[in-house]
Formats: structure tokens, C-alpha cells, sequence
């Protein structure tokens, strides 16, 4: 066994729930799951993007754990199998299997209510994960679906959980094209911040769009309180 000489003085690190050392490590007996839960913890720390989850081929591609996992008699897939599927057993982790062209793979969440409710939200298709299908979803063509999150990313910045929970909310407010249309135009005037997208949708709520009316049947929206009564009522103005 070689000796670790040491770390040294500027390392980045990766934090682990306090929660993990009372009520998870203490029962847990199989290094191999030990190990695997380290590893996702690292790896759902260091992820961008909304959400946040980690998938069964990543962690097999990791180099690191597949070195960790290597002295069991099994093989590296066999193991990490096994060991994932303690992680979800015990409830440390959350697992949802998805579809990438007709090949299941399976995603694992930190096990808390937030990604609860973003589970839920991939199965009943209010959140799309572009080239994955849910198990049990209607096939669709994901290149016309919305994803104003990867938009978002891809043309603003990195989403932080507070601007992840506004994007969720305006996307229940307002129609989906037009927070697509609000991103794009921010880009356009160079405006790159979500408070600038947010003013668009209000004055387009309050105004009217020039293209015309609201996407929505308008037989059916002509309660003038409407918007008033979402989260970002206090912004619309009358």
C-alpha cells in the first residue's frame, strides 16, 4: 500500500449533509455503497444546471469510482449496481428511469422534498429532459418541446435554485413561448439577467404583445385579476 504524502494547502472541496453522519453512515456496512455515495455526493455538488441528478453511465465512466470498485470479485457494473441499489434501498438517493433512444437509464436525485417534486414534475412532463423520456410518457419530439431552463442557461447564466424556482413559477403563469421569447429578446438587447425577462413578460401581460393576443383562449382568461393573484402580481400593472 503506497503512503498518501498529504493534501495540500489550496484543495476544493465538497460538502456532505451533516444529516449523512448521524442518521445514514452510521448504518451503513458495505464499503462499496460507501464509496458509491461519496462519489454521487461529489458529483451532484459540482453539476450546473437545473435539475440536478446524476446518471448510472456517468458514474460507471468515472474513473475514480471504477478504480474504487475494481478489487471486488464482480465486475465494475455489477458492483455499482449493487451499491446503487443500496444507496436507494437505505433512501439516501432517488431513482428515476428514463429512456435515451429505447435504452433505459437510470437518474439518482439527493432524496429530499425539492427533488420529490422535480421527479414528479420529469414523469408528468411539466420539466423535459432533452434526448430522455420518462418510463410510461408518450413519445414526443423533444426538439419541439420547451425547456426554458437549458434556454436560460445556455443564453443568460448558471442557474442558481432561486432563479430555477422564478423560471418554474413564470412558466406556470405565463405561456411557455413566451418566456422563450423573453430570453431571446433579453439576448438580443443584450440583457442578460433575469430581471430584465421578467419586466418583458409583465409588460407584455399589462400591454398586450404586438404579435396580438395572448396564446390562451382569451374566452377563457378575462379575469383582470388574473395575474394579480400569481406570485408576481405586485409587478403587473393595471
Amino acid at each position: 500500500m503506497s503512503k498518501f504524502r498529504g493534501f495540500p494547502d489550496k484543495m476544493q472541496f465538497t460538502p456532505v449533509p451533516n444529516i449523512f453522519y448521524s442518521a445514514i453512515l452510521p448504518h451503513i456496512e458495505d464499503i462499496t455503497e460507501l464509496k458509491v455515495t461519496l462519489h454521487i455526493f461529489k458529483e451532484l455538488y459540482h453539476q450546473r444546471g437545473y435539475p440536478r441528478f446524476v446518471t448510472s453511465s456517468e458514474l460507471l465512466g468515472n474513473v475514480n469510482l471504477r478504480q474504487c470498485l475494481k478489487d471486488s470479485r464482480e465486475s465494475p457494473e455489477s458492483t455499482l449496481g449493487n451499491a446503487l441499489a443500496m444507496t436507494v434501498e437505505r433512501g439516501t438517493f432517488l431513482r428515476l428511469t428514463v429512456y435515451r433512444d429505447g435504452v433505459a437509464e437510470d437518474l439518482y436525485f439527493l432524496n429530499s422534498d425539492a427533488q420529490k417534486q422535480v421527479i414528479d414534475r420529469i414523469q408528468t412532463g411539466e420539466i423535459e429532459l432533452r434526448g430522455l423520456k420518462p418510463a410510461g410518457q408518450p413519445p414526443q419530439d423533444m426538439a419541439d418541446q420547451s425547456d426554458i431552463f437549458t434556454l436560460y442557461e445556455q443564453n443568460i447564466g448558471m442557474l442558481t435554485p432561486l432563479i430555477a424556482e422564478d423560471l418554474a413559477e413564470a412558466e406556470k403563469l405565463y405561456p411557455e413561448s413566451w418566456v422563450q421569447d423573453a430570453i431571446k429578446e433579453a439576448v438580443s438587447l443584450n440583457k442578460r439577467n433575469w430581471r430584465y425577462i421578467s419586466r418583458i413578460l409583465e409588460r407584455w401581460s399589462a400591454e398586450g404583445r404586438s404579435s396580438g393576443a395572448h396564446r390562451r383562449d382569451s374566452t377563457k382568461d378575462t379575469d383582470p385579476e388574473k395575474y394579480a393573484k400569481q406570485k408576481y402580481g405586485h409587478m403587473v400593472r393595471h
